[in-house]
């Protein structure tokens, strides 16, 4: 099946670092949009959105609305990356960002439980619907493009630019409700928390231009021209490719778990059970999450050099490690302390197994399923892993008292995490059409479900 190339010699390829830097701007937009939803739900969505609920129960229900966005995001994902692995990776990362920012302006207009009732949590859940659903298809579009365009011994560096995006949307959405909190009560309340997502419009703008600039895949052209794209991707991936659809949502599990409570319990736990000023907690979250832009491609170049499965295990560790000492610093309520939790929490141990994981999770399938697989695999697993994260250490302090129960939760994550990476099979090559060497040079089988070979 031929297609018309953008790569000839007249019009070359776009170097590994354009294309990441590209997807490391478009993924930005798409996770300021879908994390400035979660900095409203701990700041204002329980009194605007669920007032008739006490305290506690609006807490849960916020974070039960965040909640949704995991269990869309699959779905995206699936949807997304059936027509990226069919179409074009291209194509699908222009519909999402589209998608992601209509569904964050509209949440901007949305009428409070004072003005329409029980609709207002209505329209916030399906709107919170369609971002997760956007989403969905962003992370693997952008990790996969960025991969497929790097050289075969620096896919781990670029693939984690999309990462990095990550942090800069939390830099980004936690910083636009940093100055809004310092408005007065009554005004943020009324008018002021739209203004975060209202900004969206002007990010559409933006990430639609980057995104079209951008050329396809130079893998999936290729698969084009040899007539091998996948009729059904997602049949692929449940036929042949269990194992690693399993190690795929699995693999995230130490570094959701290390997120989500940085990016979102400690809002509402700081506040409210240390006393610490919302403004302290944001501004540690700011500096920590500028800083984990850097960190997090330079823990990717040391998994490029040392396999990424033998850094990934190593970093399921450290994590392990730094639990009680993050929250030994974080209940200090000093202010050193604080930075100092936010500074273990996100540049060190979520960067040390998520910069890395992208790549990892994106070569455990063939490029024909690729988009579907590391998509499907990754909102899967966020499901199951970073969902209940904040509900969990929610009800473990409101059972225990005490914020130890909440770090074995995350010592027992990063333990599971190393074993299921330790578990994986090996990683697909970046061009042959069936898995041909692996890194250590040997032969694997055809099926990786059925490779007993655990070398990354």
């Amino acid at each position: 099946m031929s297609t018309t190339r953008s790569d000839t010699p007249e019009h070359p390829p776009p170097s590994a670092a354009k294309v990441a830097v590209a997807s490391f701007i478009g993924t930005t937009i798409e996770w300021y949009d879908y994390l400035v939803f979660g900095a409203a739900t701990v700041l204002v969505f329980n009194p605007l959105f669920f007032p008739t609920l006490d305290p506690l129960a609006g807490t849960l229900a916020g974070f039960a609305t965040l909640a949704v966005a995991f269990l869309a995001r699959p779905l995206g994902g699936l949807v997304f990356g059936h027509f990226g692995d069919r179409i074009g990776r291209k194509k699908m990362l222009v519909l999402s960002v589209v998608m992601m920012g209509a569904g964050t302006f509209a949440v901007g207009l949305l009428p409070t439980y004072a003005t329409v009732g029980i609709w207002a949590p209505i329209l916030l859940v399906a709107l919170r619907f369609v971002q997760g659903f956007a989403v969905g298809g962003e992370w693997g579009g952008a990790v996969v493009m960025s991969l497929e365009h790097a050289p075969p011994n620096r896919r781990a560096f670029y693939a984690s630019f999309p990462q990095a995006g990550v942090p800069a949307g939390t830099f980004l959405s936690s910083g636009a409700f940093f100055l809004v909190t310092l408005m007065p009560e009554e005004q943020l309340l009324a008018w002021g928390w739209r203004i975060p997502f209202l900004c969206s419009a002007l990010l559409i703008a933006v990430g639609l231009y980057i995104r079209l600039r951008v050329t396809e895949s130079p893998e999936f052209l290729a698969m084009q021209d040899r007539g091998e794209v996948a009729e059904l991707p997602a049949a692929e991936i449940f036929r042949s490719h269990k194992r690693a659809l399993v190690v795929g949502m699995l693999c995230m599990l130490a570094a959701n778990a290390v997120f989500y409570l940085a990016s979102t319990f400690f809002l509402s736990y700081g506040p409210v059970h240390l006393g610490l000023s919302r403004g302290l907690v944001l501004t540690a979250l700011l500096v920590a999450a500028a800083i984990q832009v850097v960190t997090l491609p330079l823990f990717a170049i040391v998994a490029d050099r040392t396999g990424a499965k033998r850094f990934l295990i190593a970093g399921c560790l450290l994590v392990a490690a730094g639990a009680f000492p993050l929250f030994f610093l974080f209940d200090t309520g000093t202010v050193a302390g604080v930075v100092a939790a936010y500074l273990l929490a996100l540049p060190v141990l979520h960067a040390v197994v998520y910069g890395s994981i992208s790549s990892f999770t994106a070569e455990l399938f063939p490029p024909a399923a690729r988009y579907t697989g590391s998509s499907v695999a990754y909102h899967l697993g966020g499901a199951v892993t970073a969902a209940p994260v904040p509900i969990v250490a929610t009800l473990l302090l409101a059972e225990f008292g005490s914020s130890s129960a909440i770090a074995v939760y995350v010592i027992l994550a990063a333990l599971v995490c190393g074993v299921v990476i330790a578990l994986a099979p090996a990683a697909w090559t970046p061009t042959a059409p069936v898995p041909a060497r692996s890194r250590d040079g040997r032969e694997p089988k055809p099926d990786p479900d059925l490779d007993l070979n655990l070398t990354h």
